[in-house]
C-alpha cells in the first residue's frame, strides 16, 4: 500500500489533496498521480463521491470561476471552498455523472453531441433536392448558366431570348402591352409568329383567342469575334427573368433547324415550388424546419389508443373498447354490434388479431355506425359538463405526430438528399449504421472540398459513440429518454469528440447499462483520454474496469462514519495481494455472494404477445410471479422496450393506472388478477428540488414533527407540528423560505447556490431551534445518518409513541444499504442508484400491507459496491417471500446467478437484436452456446 508523504509529493506529476473533511472524510490525504486512469472504489457512501465531486471537482470548479470576470467573482468571497487544507497540481476538471441532465423534449442525440449541427450543415450545403412526383433533381437556372449554354451555339446561330407576358395587377391586355411599348420593347411572338406590339395592339381581337405570347427581349447571332457578346446575353437573360417573373426562353435556329429550350430561376419542378436547401429547413428547434403539426417535438397531445383499447385480448363485443362501457356509453357500441353483419366486421374477435384497416375502421367508421373518432368529438361538445371533461382527460396521452412520424421535421426536408439517403433516413439510422454509410460517402470533388471540415468531425464524433458501446442508439432518440448510463457514455464521447488535452475527467460510475461484453470497448476510450494526456478518475465498482486501470483507491473501510478514510492505494495486483479490504477481498474471492440454495418453481405467469416495440421482433414471453426474474441481454438488445415500454406500460393500464404511451404488442394474457398493481422503480430523481429529502419520501418525517410538536416547550409556545416543517410558514427561516441557501442566478453560467445569511443554511428559525428531543433540535435530526437516526431514536423502545414508529419507517433504508445517507440530504444530489434504492425502501417499509404486486427494477445495482448488493438481495427475497414479483433488468452477474428465471435478449444490439436467445434458470443459460450472458455467468456458478 502507498502511504501519502508529503515530502515525497510531486504537483507536477500528482494532484496532492491534504487534509479533506467534505462530509464523512477524516482528514484524508493522497496524492493521485497525474495522466493516469485511477479508480476510486469502496463501500456506496464511504466518501469515493465526497472525494472525487465534493472536493477535487468543486475545488476545479471554484477555480475555474475564479478566472472569469468581476461579475462572477463578486460572489466568490461568500461561496464555501471544500473543507481541505489544500489541494496542488489541479488541472481543470470535467465532471461526467451518470445523472440524466436533461429534461428537455427538445434535445436529442444527435444535438447533444453536436452531430446533428454538422449534420445539416452538410445538407445544406451539398444537398440536392429531388422532386416527389417525378424523382429528378430540382434546380435554378442562374443567368451565368443560361450565357453559357446560348455561347455553345455554332457561329452565325440566330438565337432569340424571350419570356412569357404577364399581366400585372389584373391588367388587361392592351395595358400590359401599352406599357411594355412604353419601357422600350418593340416585338413579341404569338404562336412563334414575330409580330411588332404596334401591330398586336390592332390585331387585339385575334389574340386574346392565343394563350402562348412571348415578349422578345433580344436577338442577336452568335459571333465570336463580338466581345460584348456575353455581357449582353447577361443583361438581356437577366431582363427576360425578371419580366417573364423567372421565365426564360431561348430559341435557336441555323440552316433551317430550330431548337427551343426553357430556364427558370425558380426553384421548382414538376408543377412544385420547393425551399432551398438552408440549415435552418432541417433545425426542429427552428420555427422554420419544424414540423407544423407538432412543432418541433415529435409528439402531441391526443387520444391515446393504448387508454381507449388497455386489454387488447377482449373483442369488441367483451367491451375492449373502454370508453363505450357504462349504460350511457355503450349505445355507440351497440350500434356497432347490431350493423357489424352490414360491412362482415368480426365483433368477437380478439382486438389485437382484428387487421389494421379494421382497426382504422374503429376510429373512422361509416355510413352503419360512428367511430371512436366522431365519439371524441361529440365529448369535446359537451365539454362544458364536468363529467365529460374528466372523460376527456381520461384517454388523453402523448401520441407520434401524424404529419412528420415522430421526425419532428418539416415534410419537404426529406425532399433533400445526400449519396442517396435523406436527413430523415440518418436520423433514424442506428448510430453504427450512421457510421458505415459515411465511411463509404462517395462525393464529387467540388462536394468533398466543401465538406472537407465537416466529415471529420462527424465521423469522429459517430466512432466515439460507437466506441462507447452505443451504435445501437439513433440520432433522433430523445436524451430524457436515455439511461442514466448511456447518458453518461453520451457525455464521455462528447468530451472525446472536443479532443481537450491536458484536462481532469472525473467519471461516475461509467460501465452502467454496459453488458460484460463490452466492458473491454469502454475500458479502451478511458484508456485513449488518458492517452491524450488527460487525468481519468473513475469513482467505479465494475470487476473489470478495476483490475485494467493505473491506480486503485479504496475508500472505507465501511460506509457512513465508518468511512471517509483510504484503506489503500497502488496497483490492482498489490491490493488483491495485500488483500486487506472489503473490494480486495472479493476480488481474491475471499468474500462472494452466495448461490441460492435452489431455484424457486413458479406455477403462474402473465405473458405478452407480439412484442414490436423499437427493435423487438415479434416476440412472445412469459413472466413468472412470486419468483426473482431477471431480464438481461447486450446493451441496446431490446430489454427496456419489452418490460418498461411493452409489459409495465400494459399492465399499469390494465389495472387503472397511468403510464407513458405503451409499445406496440398484440396482447397481454395470463394470471393478470393474481397480481392488484405494478410499480417501476428506475433510478429518476424521487424530486428535483432540495425540499424533497429521504425523511419525507418514506413518511418518516411527519412522526419526526409531532414528536417534536408534543414536547413541553412546543406545547408551551403552541407550535403545532408544521412549525417543524421547511415547506410552509411558521417556523422555516423565511430568507431562504426552508432552503437553506439562497439561489444567485448567472448570466451564462449554472446558477450559484450560496448558504442563507439568516440562518446558517439551518433552515429554521431560532426560536424553533430552542425544542429538542434528547438534546437534539430538528437541525441536527435532519443532518443524522440514517444509521445515527436509528440508533438515536431508540430510547425507550418498550414504549409505545413516535419514536418506535420512526424507527421501523428507517430501518428498511439501512436495510437497502442507505445507512450513511442524511435524514435531511436533498434529493437531488442522490444518484440514480440511491434514488432507486430509497424506493426499494419505501415498497419495504410499506409492503407487507400491500396485496400482490409486482416490481420492476431498471439495474439495481448501479452504484453498489459487491458487498451492499448482499443487502440488495435480502431486500428482494423479503419482498418475495411476503407474496410480491420482482423483474430486474440487470448485467450484474452476482444478482443473474441468483435469479430464480431469466430471460435473455439478444443476440446482439439495436436491429441485431430485438429476439429472446433462450429462457430460463442460470443453470439452462450456461449451456446455451448463442447467450453472451450465458459465457459470463459460468465462472459464477
Amino acid at each position: 500500500m502507498k502511504v501519502f508523504d508529503e515530502s515525497k509529493t510531486d504537483p507536477k506529476k500528482e494532484i496532492i489533496i491534504k487534509n479533506a473533511r467534505v462530509h464523512n472524510l477524516k482528514n484524508l490525504s493522497v496524492a493521485i498521480p497525474r495522466n493516469k486512469c485511477v479508480v476510486i472504489t469502496g463501500l456506496s457512501g464511504s466518501g469515493k463521491s465526497s472525494l472525487a465531486y465534493d472536493t477535487l471537482y468543486a475545488e476545479g470548479q471554484r477555480r475555474y470561476v475564479e478566472s472569469l470576470s468581476s461579475y462572477a467573482r463578486q460572489f466568490l468571497g461568500r461561496m464555501a471552498k471544500p473543507e481541505v487544507d489544500y489541494i496542488k497540481g489541479i488541472s481543470p476538471a470535467i465532471a461526467i455523472e451518470q445523472k440524466v441532465r436533461t429534461h428537455n423534449p427538445r434535445s436529442t442525440v444527435g444535438t447533444s453531441t453536436e452531430i446533428y449541427d454538422y449534420i445539416k450543415l452538410m445538407f445544406a450545403r451539398i444537398g440536392k433536392t429531388y422532386s416527389p412526383v417525378s424523382g429528378k433533381v430540382v434546380s435554378r437556372d442562374e443567368v451565368s448558366s443560361v450565357v453559357d449554354y446560348i455561347l455553345k451555339f455554332p457561329v452565325n446561330t440566330k438565337v432569340i431570348i424571350c419570356c412569357p407576358v404577364n399581366l400585372h395587377n389584373g391588367r388587361s391586355l392592351k395595358d400590359q402591352l401599352s406599357i411594355l411599348m412604353q419601357q422600350g420593347f418593340t416585338r413579341i411572338a404569338v404562336n412563334g409568329e414575330t409580330l411588332t406590339i404596334e401591330d398586336a395592339l390592332e390585331q387585339l381581337a385575334k389574340l386574346k383567342q392565343r394563350k402562348d405570347i412571348n415578349l422578345i427581349i433580344d436577338r442577336v447571332v452568335i459571333n465570336s469575334d463580338d466581345e460584348n457578346l456575353a455581357a449582353r446575353l447577361g443583361d438581356s437573360v437577366q431582363t427576360a427573368f425578371y419580366e417573364g417573373h423567372g421565365s426564360c426562353t431561348v430559341k435557336s435556329e441555323l440552316e433551317g433547324t430550330s431548337d427551343s429550350r426553357q430556364f427558370s430561376d425558380r426553384y421548382e419542378r414538376d408543377g412544385i415550388t420547393f425551399e432551398e436547401p438552408s440549415v435552418n429547413l432541417f433545425s426542429f428547434n427552428n420555427p422554420y424546419g419544424a414540423c407544423r403539426t407538432c412543432e418541433g417535438f415529435g409528439s402531441i397531445i391526443g387520444i391515446d389508443e393504448d387508454l381507449v383499447v388497455p386489454d387488447k385480448s377482449l373483442s369488441i363485443f367483451e367491451e375492449a373498447i373502454a370508453c363505450w362501457r357504462g349504460e350511457k356509453m355503450s349505445e355507440w357500441k351497440d350500434e356497432l354490434v347490431m350493423h357489424a353483419y352490414k360491412f362482415d366486421f368480426p365483433i368477437h374477435k380478439p382486438f389485437f388479431q382484428l387487421k389494421e384497416a379494421q382497426r382504422q375502421l374503429l376510429w373512422t367508421g361509416n355510413k352503419y355506425f360512428k367511430g371512436l373518432n366522431d365519439f371524441f368529438k361529440f365529448v369535446e361538445e359537451q365539454a362544458y359538463k364536468i363529467q365529460y371533461r374528466v372523460m376527456l382527460s381520461r384517454y388523453r396521452g402523448k401520441t407520434n405526430c401524424p404529419d412528420c412520424r415522430g421526425t419532428r421535421l418539416r415534410s419537404d426536408a426529406a425532399y433533400v438528399q445526400v449519396a442517396g439517403k435523406n436527413i430523415v433516413e440518418i436520423l433514424t439510422m442506428p448510430i453504427d449504421k450512421v457510421l458505415e454509410y459515411y465511411n463509404k460517402l462517395q462525393l464529387e470533388p467540388y462536394e468533398m472540398k466543401i465538406c472537407k471540415r465537416l466529415l471529420p468531425e462527424i465521423l469522429n464524433r459517430l466512432k466515439y459513440l460507437d466506441d462507447v458501446g452505443l451504435g445501437y442508439l439513433t440520432l433522433h432518440r430523445a436524451s430524457n429518454s436515455l439511461s442514466g448510463g448511456e447518458s453518461q457514455r453520451i457525455n464521455l464521447a462528447t468530451a472525446l469528440g472536443s479532443s481537450l488535452v491536458g484536462s481532469m475527467y472525473i467519471l461516475d460510475e461509467p460501465s452502467v447499462g454496459l453488458h460484460p461484453r463490452d466492458t473491454h470497448r469502454l475500458i479502451k476510450v478511458l484508456h485513449h483520454l488518458r492517452d491524450m494526456g488527460n487525468t481519468v478518475i473513475i469513482v467505479e465498482h465494475d470487476e473489470d474496469i478495476i483490475r485494467n486501470c493505473d491506480q486503485v483507491i479504496d475508500i472505507g473501510p465501511e460506509a457512513g462514519a465508518h468511512g471517509g478514510e483510504v484503506t489503500f492505494q497502488g496497483t490492482c495486483e498489490e491490493m488483491i495481494a495485500e488483500g486487506e479490504s472489503l473490494t480486495a477481498r472479493y476480488l481474491n474471492k475471499d468474500l462472494v455472494i452466495e448461490n441460492p440454495a435452489g431455484r424457486r418453481p413458479w406455477r403462474y405467469s402473465i405473458s405478452v404477445h407480439g412484442a414490436r416495440e423499437n427493435n423487438l421482433k415479434n416476440v412472445t414471453v412469459s413472466f413468472p410471479l412470486n419468483v426473482l426474474t431477471v431480464v438481461t441481454g447486450v446493451s441496446g438488445s431490446g430489454k427496456t422496450s419489452l418490460v418498461k415500454r411493452v409489459f409495465y406500460a400494459a399492465l399499469k393500464k390494465i389495472h387503472g393506472g397511468y403510464s407513458e404511451k405503451t409499445g406496440h404488442y398484440d396482447r397481454l394474457d395470463g394470471d393478470i388478477n393474481r397480481v392488484t398493481a405494478v410499480e417501476l422503480v428506475d433510478q429518476n430523481p424521487i424530486g428535483r428540488s432540495s425540499r424533497s429529502n429521504p425523511v419525507t419520501y418514506i413518511k418518516a418525517y411527519d412522526d419526526i414533527r409531532s414528536l417534536f410538536a408534543d414536547q413541553q416547550l412546543s406545547k408551551v409556545r403552541g407550535y403545532k407540528p408544521g412549525y417543524f416543517s421547511f415547506n410552509i410558514e411558521g417556523g422555516r427561516c423565511e430568507e431562504c423560505q426552508g432552503d437553506g441557501f439562497v439561489k444567485i442566478e448567472m448570466q451564462f453560467m449554472a446558477d450559484i447556490f450560496l448558504k442563507c445569511e439568516s440562518c446558517g443554511g439551518k433552515r429554521f428559525k431560532d426560536e424553533v431551534l430552542d425544542v429538542t428531543w434528547h438534546d437534539k433540535n430538528i437541525t441536527e435530526i435532519l443532518d443524522l445518518t440514517v444509521d445515527e437516526a436509528i440508533e438515536f431514536f431508540q430510547h425507550d423502545t418498550d414504549k409505545p409513541g413516535h419514536d418506535n414508529k420512526i424507527c421501523d419507517r428507517l430501518k428498511p433504508l439501512a436495510d437497502v444499504g442507505l445507512g450513511y445517507v442524511k435524514l435531511g440530504q436533498p434529493s437531488s444530489t442522490l444518484s440514480g442508484g440511491e434514488a432507486q434504492r430509497l424506493k426499494l425502501a419505501y415498497f419495504l417499509s410499506k409492503g407487507a400491507n400491500e396485496s400482490p404486486t409486482i416490481f420492476i427494477f431498471d439495474e439495481p445495482t448501479t452504484g453498489l459496491h459487491f458487498h451492499d448488493i448482499n443487502k440488495l438481495y435480502k431486500a428482494f427475497q423479503a419482498l418475495i417471500e411476503i407474496g410480491h414479483t420482482i423483474i430486474v433488468i440487470e448485467h450484474n452477474m452476482d444478482i443473474i446467478k441468483c435469479a430464480d428465471w431469466i430471460i435473455d435478449m439478444g443476440p446482439e444490439g439495436g436491429n441485431a437484436g430485438g429476439t429472446v436467445v433462450c429462457e430460463g434458470t442460470p443453470e439452462d443459460i450456461v449451456k446455451s452456446s448463442k447467450s453472451y450472458t450465458g459465457e459470463f455467468l459460468k465462472a459464477k456458478l
